[in-house]
């Protein structure tokens, strides 16, 4: 079985980067859940990927998949769906990019390049991480001794 290799970087800064192994099976749902374990950030926030990477225009993307869509009883954005949809139907080439939006209130964004695919290692559990550059931020601000009286 084929794994796609994808580095992650922080918009937010560029010298923060993550690389990640999946199978090529995995669903968006699946990968974003990598993303977010590999920052060391809860995975309790919706998110989407995003075709546009330009800050503040993602959601006039061409292509674009969330959370929400998948969620029942809540207004429908047109994105496809994050549990349906596979990688490889979203990345199909080395140096293909989205953007991955999570959390819309602290709006953590991160590029996902597709950097290169490998092959299934038995004995191997995936998603993996292959290499961490940089120390990811905290996920949330500290909140002072004052600011919890």
């Amino acid at each position: 079985m084929k794994t796609f290799i994808f580095r992650t970087k922080l918009l937010s800064d560029k010298k923060v980067a993550r690389e990640i192994e999946v199978l090529e099976n995995t669903n968006l749902y699946k990968l974003a859940g990598a993303i977010v374990d590999a920052y060391d950030f809860d995975f309790d926030h919706c998110f989407g990927f995003f075709s546009k990477i330009t800050d503040g225009l993602c959601f006039d993307s061409e292509r674009k998949y969330e959370l929400f869509t998948d969620i029942p009883d809540v207004e429908q954005t047109g994105a496809g769906s994050v549990e349906k949809t596979k990688i490889g139907g979203v990345w199909r080439a080395a140096g293909d990019k989205m953007l991955f939006l999570f959390d819309y209130g602290d709006d953590w964004r991160f590029v996902v390049e597709l950097v290169g695919f490998g092959e299934k290692r038995q004995r191997t559990k995936y998603p993996r991480l292959l290499k961490k550059v940089g120390i990811a931020p905290p996920q949330y601000e500290e909140v002072g001794e004052e600011e919890n009286m």
